[in-house]
C-alpha cells in the first residue's frame, strides 16, 4: 500500500577480455545496504527481501502518475574507457541507462516481466570524463518494478569496489515468548551484519524473518518443538543458534483469540496502521484516532512455505511485548473497532498460485487471528494475484473464522479498471464474504472512468467515475470505499483534500457536490472511505480523520 521495486544493474568491460584491473565500480550493487549510494526520485525507491535476483535484497521502484521511480548512482570512471552496463529486472516497464558519459548517453528497456530478465548496454567515456550517472527507472503510472545486482564493470576510476560481506555470526539469546495451541513466538538478539534470519523447527527450516523475532504458526496443540535461528546476508548463512524448546498449549474453545468480533458499521472509516517507522508519527494501536472503524495492521510477512504468512511485531513501534500489542487489539475490539491483518503492501509478495499454497495461507492466517485476536484480513497485494487460488484461500479462511470475519481489499486503480482483471475477479468471487474494497486512488496518474472518459488523479471526478466502475461492475455499494492518502507525505501522488473526499462521498450517495461526472443513480449504501495511513494522519494532527470520519458516519 504503501508505496513500494527496481532491477539489478551491471557494467562489464566490453571489447575483448576484461583486464585484471577491471572491477565493478558501482557501490552497494546488490542493495544489501538498503539504498546506500543510491538516490531515488520522490521517495519512490525502497529495498525488499523478495523477490531478489541475488543476495538478500533488491531494489523496488514504485512509479506514479507524475514520477517514473528513477534510482541513480554516480560512479567513478576512467576517461576514454569502455564499460558494459547490465541489470537484472522484474515487474513493470524497466529502463537502464547511463548519462553524463562525455560521449553518447545510452539506455535500454524491457516491458513487463514476471521473472528476472537481464538488460545490457554499453558506453564509452569522453576524454575528460571522471564520473558517470547510471540509473534505472520505470514508467509513469505503470506497476512496480524490481532491480538487483548492479555492476558497472570496467577500469577502476579511483573509487574502488565494495568489499565482499562476511558471513554473519550466530544469533544469541533465543527465547520462546507467547505460546498458543498452534503457534510459538520467538525472539533473539540481532546480528550486526545480518540482512535476514532463518527459523528452524526440529532441525528443518520453516520460515525467514527480516527482524530478530518471528511467530511460527501451523503447530499442533500440546506438542513440544525445538527451535533454532541463523543469520544471513549476501555472503551466506551463519551458524545456527543454541536450541530453545517450547510446548504449545491445549486446544482452546473456538474463540478468535481476543473476544467477540464487533460488527462493522453500515458506513465505516478504514485506516492502515504502520508496523514500522518510516518517518510518520509512531503509534501504538491505542493511539489510533477513534474515528477509525477498521484498523488494518500493516503488514504480514511471508515464510519459506508458499502461501504461509506470519506476523513480526516491529520493535520500532514501541511495544514492550507481544502481550501488550494483543491487549491493545482487545481494547479496540471492546470499543467496537475491527482490527485486521493486512497482507502484502511494501513488505513483499505473498504467492498463492496452487491448492497447497491456498490452504497454507488459510491455516496460517487463521492461526494468527486466534493468537492475536485479529478480526480478519486485508488483501493489499501490489504485484498481482491468482483469482482462482486467492478466492479459494479466502473461502477456506472464512470457513474457519466464521461469518463475522472482516475481509477488505486495497487494489491499485489499474487492478479495478476491468471485471476481467484478476483483482476484480477475486473481489467478485468472494463477494459472499467481502466487507469492502477500498481501491487506492493514488500513485496512478489519469485513468478511465465508467463512462469511458479519462479523468485526472486528484479530482472529484476521478474518485466518483472510478468508483462507478466497481459499483456497476458487480460489487454491492456496501462493498465499495474510497482510498486516499492522509497527507501529501502519505503517497507519491494523488493526495486530495478532505473536502474533495467528502464531495465525492456526497456525489455517490446523494447526487450532490459532483464535478463534471455525475452518476446515473445514487448509492446510499456506499461503505465509506480509507486512508494510508493512521500514522500519516496523526502526523498531520488527525486532520483527515477529523474531517472525513464525521462525513462517513453521517452518510444516509
Amino acid at each position: 500500500m504503501a508505496v513500494a521495486a527496481a532491477g539489478a544493474l551491471s557494467v562489464t568491460g566490453l571489447a575483448g577480455t576484461a583486464q585484471a584491473a577491471d572491477i565493478n565500480v558501482a557501490k552497494n550493487a546488490g542493495f544489501e545496504s538498503g539504498l546506500g549510494s543510491w538516490t531515488c526520485s520522490a521517495g519512490s525507491g525502497s529495498t525488499v527481501g523478495s523477490p531478489v535476483h541475488g543476495g538478500a535484497a533488491a531494489l523496488k521502484g514504485a512509479p506514479s502518475g507524475q514520477d517514473n521511480a528513477k534510482c541513480s548512482q554516480v560512479v567513478a570512471v576512467q576517461p576514454n574507457s569502455t564499460y558494459t552496463l547490465s541489470a537484472w529486472v522484474q515487474g513493470g516497464l524497466a529502463y537502464l541507462g547511463a548519462e553524463g558519459t562525455g560521449t553518447t548517453d545510452v539506455s535500454t528497456w524491457t516491458p513487463d516481466s514476471t521473472s528476472w530478465k537481464q538488460l545490457t548496454t554499453s558506453f564509452r567515456t569522453g576524454a575528460s570524463t571522471r564520473s558517470v550517472t547510471v540509473y534505472t527507472h520505470g514508467w509513469y503510472g505503470t506497476p512496480t518494478y524490481f532491480a538487483d545486482d548492479i555492476s558497472v564493470f570496467g577500469p577502476d576510476g579511483g573509487g574502488g569496489s565494495d568489499p565482499g560481506p562476511t558471513i554473519p555470526g550466530s544469533p544469541a539469546g533465543l527465547s520462546a515468548g507467547s505460546v498458543t495451541s498452534s503457534s510459538v513466538t520467538l525472539n533473539w538478539g540481532g546480528v550486526s551484519n545480518a540482512t535476514g534470519y532463518n527459523i528452524y523447527r526440529n532441525g528443518t527450516k520453516v520460515q525467514s524473518s527480516t527482524s530478530p523475532s518471528a511467530t511460527v504458526t501451523g503447530l499442533a496443540a500440546s506438542t513440544s518443538y525445538s527451535f533454532q535461528v541463523s543469520a544471513t546476508n549476501a555472503a551466506g548463512e551463519g551458524p545456527k543458534s543454541a536450541t530453545v524448546n517450547a510446548t504449545t498449549s491445549a486446544t482452546g474453545g473456538g474463540g478468535d483469540g481476543g473476544g467477540t468480533n464487533p460488527t462493522v458499521p453500515k458506513h465505516a472509516l478504514t485506516g492502515y496502521w504502520q508496523n514500522f517507522n518510516n518517518g510518520a508519527a509512531v503509534q501504538k494501536l491505542r493511539d489510533v484516532q477513534s474515528q477509525y472503524d477498521i484498523i488494518a495492521v500493516s503488514f504480514a510477512d511471508a515464510t519459506a512455505t508458499p502461501g504461509q504468512i506470519t506476523f513480526n511485531l516491529d520493535p520500532a513501534v514501541g511495544y514492550g511485548s507481544a502481550a501488550e500489542f494483543k491487549s491493545d487489539i482487545a481494547a479496540k475490539k471492546a470499543a467496537g473497532k475491527s482490527v485486521i491483518l493486512s497482507i502484502g503492501g511494501e513488505k513483499g509478495t505473498i504467492s498463492i498460485n496452487n491448492a497447497a499454497s491456498a490452504t497454507a495461507f488459510a491455516n496460517s492466517a487463521y492461526a494468527l487471528m486466534q493468537e492475536y485476536g485479529f478480526n480478519g484480513v486485508d488483501i493489499d497485494l501490489e504485484n498481482g494475484l491468482n483469482s482462482t487460488y486467492m478466492s479459494s484461500a479466502l473461502h477456506q479462511l472464512a470457513a474457519k473464522a466464521g461469518p463475522n470475519m472482516v475481509l477488505t481489499m486495497a487494489p491499485q486503480t489499474i487492478d479495478m479498471q476491468s471485471t476481467g482483471g484478476e483483482y476484480f475477479k477475486t473481489a467478485l468471487a468472494v463477494k459472499d464474504i467481502l466487507t469492502v474494497v477500498n481501491m487506492q486512488y493514488y500513485n496512478s496518474g489519469s485513468m478511465l472512468g465508467c463512462d469511458g472518459k479519462v479523468y485526472s488523479q486528484g479530482s472529484v471526478d476521478f474518485l466518483t467515475a472510478l468508483a462507478c466502475i466497481q459499483l456497476e461492475g458487480g460489487l454491492a455499494p456496501a462493498q465499495v470505499g474510497i482510498g486516499v492518502p492522509a497527507s501529501t507525505r502519505g503517497a507519491g501522488s494523488g493526495y486530495v483534500s478532505p473536502t474533495i473526499v467528502n464531495n465525492a462521498l456526497d456525489c455517490l450517495t446523494r447526487g450532490t457536490n459532483c464535478g463534471s461526472f455525475k452518476p446515473s443513480k445514487t448509492y446510499p449504501g456506499l461503505r465509506g472511505a480509507m486512508t494510508w495511513s493512521t500514522n500519516w494522519d496523526a502526523t498531520a494532527g488527525n486532520a483527515w480523520s477529523n474531517a472525513v470520519g464525521p462525513k462517513v458516519h453521517s452518510l444516509p
